[in-house]
Formats: structure tokens, C-alpha cells, sequence
């Protein structure tokens, strides 16, 4: 006889790049090898960023300057400890980017669990952990914001897939 229980806890996180829906990386997201990754709904940052595309490989990057540029679309996930621990070593965190915590205005809610520390609340404002970075390129400041990261998008910066890189 034996049952499963999960006695671990479940994080938000907020994503705004190539691991969103449609975009290069999200099959990391429903890699179930990787940990476990729940969509919860669309939002976007309740303070404004800097989104920039940098670097030789085209990727989204958003900079720790609260109060400039743009209040950035995303993707709110409840992930387990597991795959938690998997996006912090792809996104090369501390280093590349830093883990942070940040509200998040809810624009859509699909979530399905009804446990409160899911739930938007009443004001649809929710904090969730961001991948964020200080540690970037002082020229990056001067790129052009954005606030929706499609890699397919007009900008013309398709990014480039690590397994493809030299």
C-alpha cells in the first residue's frame, strides 16, 4: 500500500521572455522532468521596466529600473520547488539574473486552485518572483523598451537557442 503527498510549496513566478507561451523556451515550462509549472493567467508589473533585446543572441532582459519604461506583459505560473530551482540555473541566477520579488496586476486569471495563497486578490494585484537583472550592460539603458517580448516580433531580433549558439 502507498500514497503519494506533496508536502512541498508552490512559488509564483512572472515571466516576460522567451519562456512565455509561443516563445522559444517554453517548452522548459511543460517539461515535466524539470519540475512541475502551472499556468495561472496573463499580468503584467504594476511599476514600469525597462524590457530591452541584448546581446549577441537576442535576449530579453529586464532591467531594475522601477519608474522607466513600460509596464511589461507576462505570464503568472505556481511552480513547484523542483522546477523552481531549474529557472534559477537557466537563467543563470545571481549572476546573469536575479530573482526578485514584484507586483503583479492581474489581467486574466485562468488559475484553477481555490487555495487563497493562489488567488488574485480582491485588488488583482498579486507579488510573484521575477527574473530580473542589475547586473547588465550600462549601453543597455539606451535600447529600445518594450513592453510585450514576442521574438518573432517587428524589432527583427529572433532569439537565438542556446543549443544554436557558437
Amino acid at each position: 500500500m502507498g500514497f503519494i503527498c506533496y508536502l512541498g510549496t508552490m512559488a509564483r513566478v512572472f515571466v516576460y521572455g522567451t519562456l512565455k507561451k509561443g516563445q522559444p523556451n517554453y517548452k522548459h515550462m511543460i517539461n515535466t522532468t524539470k519540475g512541475i509549472a502551472k499556468y495561472q493567467g496573463r499580468g503584467r508589473t504594476v511599476e514600469k521596466y525597462p524590457l530591452v533585446i541584448a546581446g549577441k543572441y537576442n535576449i530579453p532582459y529586464m532591467l531594475n529600473i522601477p519608474g522607466t519604461g513600460h509596464h511589461i506583459a507576462g505570464e503568472i505560473y505556481t511552480v513547484d520547488d523542483q522546477m523552481l530551482r531549474f529557472l534559477d540555473e537557466f537563467e543563470g541566477c545571481p549572476d546573469m539574473y536575479q530573482r526578485t520579488t514584484m507586483r503583479i496586476e492581474v489581467v486574466e486569471w485562468e488559475g484553477k486552485s481555490g487555495t487563497a495563497e493562489v488567488r488574485p486578490a480582491s485588488s488583482g494585484v498579486m507579488e510573484c518572483f521575477v527574473y530580473n537583472t542589475s547586473t547588465y550592460q550600462p549601453e543597455w539603458v539606451q535600447l529600445p523598451y518594450h513592453d510585450n517580448y514576442d521574438s518573432s516580433g517587428t524589432h527583427g531580433l529572433s532569439y537565438v537557442l542556446r543549443e544554436n549558439r557558437d
